[in-house]
């Protein structure tokens, strides 16, 4: 099997309505976006799809770099493409989640030519788990006690906070929840980048005597100094290397620090499944949990394959709080069970233009053609 063309496909992603914000200063929902889908065709007809809200950029190191690099390479060959990847940023210095994008359509291609679930592909743990109420920033106290509470009666057996980014008010709001809910709800806190050591150190103690289950991101992830430093501050445990760019590496060096109780792995933040995947078995061997961090359906299929993982995230973005629709009644999500990642619905949903889609006069296949194409293999 060999890749024959390398496509992007821009499409528009509409703005969230109503907007929300992750913590003061810090921009939240974006406006509208040109997104994009990455579709990978092989000569066996098999065909990738990934997507990406940040289409002009996946668009202009596809055009410049990474299609001449693909086409005619064996997709199969997923470690070989996952280093040439690395290679290329050397010259490039691209946002790692090009990489992850590119990395995803790969595996779907993989998974879909297996003709299995990318979860099973990679080796299934468990075939459902928990999701937990992760929230945006609401404007006080009571707003996250009234969503805390709608979140529990949909079924969510967890909740963690994105807050305000002001130490000593998110104290507040995190000692007011832990007294609301009880001492047997699962708590966890994202500070979203926002501290300093120090107030980073004030508010890890504050959760610490809330019994909160983790401490996610306090300050940026530039130094691990400064989380070894925070580590030995605070009693918390520390969920840490959610941004830090270097995939596996960059999460070696917060495990060897020993500030970490657990690390972030995902496959846009991360370096694409590949990527989450040595992160996860990098922790495995410390005895680490390795969180999955955001959600979606590769997310879906890494927390079935990653047994170090607790819960799936699941994103609150307003009140009344709407339950998100993978997220079942009784607080759990399953993985795709279609073959490769399942990328299909949202292709669907996102409509691209009409001029995209139908096959142009040489027959080659256009994303229309992909979603036939898709259909009849999972047949």
């Amino acid at each position: 099997m060999l890749i024959t063309s390398v496509e992007v496909v821009r499409v528009s992603v509409p703005a969230q309505d109503p907007p929300f914000l992750w913590r003061d200063g810090l921009p939240g929902s974006d406006p509208e976006v040109d997104g994009a889908w990455l579709v990978v065709r092989t000569d066996d007809g098999v065909v990738g799809l990934s997507f990406t809200n940040r289409g002009v950029i996946l668009q202009d190191i596809v055009d410049r770099r990474l299609r001449a690099e693909l086409v005619g390479q064996d997709p199969l060959a997923r470690e070989l493409l996952w280093h040439r990847l690395w290679e290329i940023d050397r010259i490039e210095r691209y946002p790692v989640h090009i990489m992850g994008t590119v990395d995803v359509a790969i595996w779907d291609i993989g998974a879909k030519a297996a003709k299995l679930p990318l979860f099973q592909l990679l080796g299934s743990f468990r075939s459902s788990i928990p999701a937990y109420a992760s929230t945006v920033t609401f404007g006080s106290i009571e707003q996250y006690l009234d969503v805390a509470d709608q979140c529990l009666e949909l079924g969510f057996p967890a909740i963690k906070l994105h807050a305000w980014g002001d130490a000593r008010a998110d104290a507040r709001l995190s000692e007011a929840l832990r007294e609301h809910v009880g001492p047997d709800v699962p708590l966890m806190y994202d500070g979203s980048a926002a501290f300093d050591l120090l107030d980073a150190t004030y508010l890890g103690r504050a959760l610490s005597e809330a019994d909160y289950l983790w401490y996610e991101e306090p300050m940026k992830e530039f130094s691990v100094g400064a989380y070894k430093a925070l580590g030995e501050r605070v009693d918390v445990p520390l969920l840490v290397c959610e941004v830090a760019e270097g995939a596996h590496m960059a999460a070696a060096d917060f495990i060897a620090s020993g500030c970490a109780s657990a690390v972030r792995t995902s496959a846009v933040l991360r370096g694409g499944v590949t990527g989450a995947m040595r992160i996860a078995h990098l922790a495995d061997a410390h005895l680490l949990r390795a969180e999955v961090h955001g959600g979606g359906p590769v997310a879906r299929h890494l927390c079935m394959a990653i047994k170090n993982n607790t819960y799936y995230e699941a994103l609150v973005l307003s009140n009344p709080v709407a339950r998100p629709r993978e997220v079942g009644a009784d607080g759990h999500v399953h993985p795709p069970l279609t073959p490769g990642v399942g990328w299909e619905s949202e292709w669907e949903e996102s409509g691209p233009p009409r001029e995209l889609v139908e096959v142009d006069a040489v027959g080659a296949l256009s994303p229309v053609a992909v979603r036939e194409e898709v259909a009849i293999d999972r047949v």
